[in-house]
């Protein structure tokens, strides 16, 4: 059995309004890297994203991008030392200003401490685009406080 896990919303806004929030550091961490992100979303770059709430800033590898569409990053695992997983946004627009955001991750070892991980950041995807959608269509910042 892969462990491997696919979240999806929709939100309110354009393809490149949502797309940007996403790829702009300062967008960012409005609404999910509370502690800031070093770095736009571009392919081949490392960026270093940091969070109020779980302190710590660390890379995250953007493995592909493409403009309004997909940004695949790949980033470390809290499993396993040295291991990492491959997370990919897709944004595909709905019509009348909606953007469905879909994000996978995978690549965790299939043990309980990988099962326990993946459902960890299963939690915390879906989180990011409810965070997404209250930041960029009512300008709200859902995350502060949620988690400590």
């Amino acid at each position: 059995m892969q462990l491997k896990f696919r979240v999806f919303g929709r939100i309110a806004r354009p393809v490149p309004e949502v797309f940007e929030a996403v790829v702009n550091p300062d967008q960012l961490a409005q609404y999910f890297t509370t502690g800031g992100a070093q770095g736009r979303l571009e392919k081949g770059a490392v960026v270093t994203w940091d969070f109020a709430d779980f302190p710590g800033a660390f890379p995250v590898e953007v493995v592909d991008l493409v403009e309004n569409s997909l940004i695949v990053l790949r980033w470390g695992n809290a499993e396993a030392e040295g291991s990492q997983t491959e997370v990919t946004m897709h944004f595909s627009d709905c019509g009348n200003g909606v953007t469905l955001v879909e994000i996978s991750e995978e690549g965790w070892k299939e043990t309980q401490a990988g099962l326990d991980a993946s459902y960890g950041n299963c939690m915390g995807w879906s989180h990011v685009i409810c965070a997404l959608k209250m930041w960029i269509e009512h300008g709200i910042r859902m995350r502060d406080g949620f988690y400590k």
